[in-house]
């Protein structure tokens, strides 16, 4: 082998137990001990925060020419559209795949029509 390639496969091996690492040591440090209860209730929330986290800036912002964002409340918004079914299929099935496809399906007929 080559030193570019010994290199490529010792950075690849070192990322790769890293990531095994940061995902392996809060299981195993919080195995060890019992939260309580309060804790638990509250690291139950950390979900739902990062998901709305990583979805509402999707749904309310655009981002514009020179790089900046600005809000981005419409009727040609089609996310924001899609959004709707969505969420009414997540209240009334309680079905995250459910959600997906209405919100899906909503932004590709949005998008195909208009």
């Amino acid at each position: 082998m080559s030193g570019i390639n010994t290199l490529v496969i010792a950075v690849i091996v070192g990322c790769s137990l890293v990531t095994v690492f940061e995902k392996c040591a809060p299981l195993w440090l919080l195995s060890r001990f019992k939260l309580s209860p309060k804790a638990e209730l509250w690291l139950g929330y950390i979900p739902a925060a990062v998901l709305t986290a990583l979805i509402m800036p999707e749904i309310f912002f655009v981002k514009n020419q020179d790089a900046s964002y600005s809000l981005f409340i419409s009727i040609k918004n089609v996310f924001l559209a899609a959004s709707v079914p969505a969420m009414i299929v997540a209240y009334t099935r309680e079905s995250f795949f459910g959600s997906v496809v209405a919100g899906m399906a909503t932004v590709a007929l949005l998008r195909y029509f208009f």
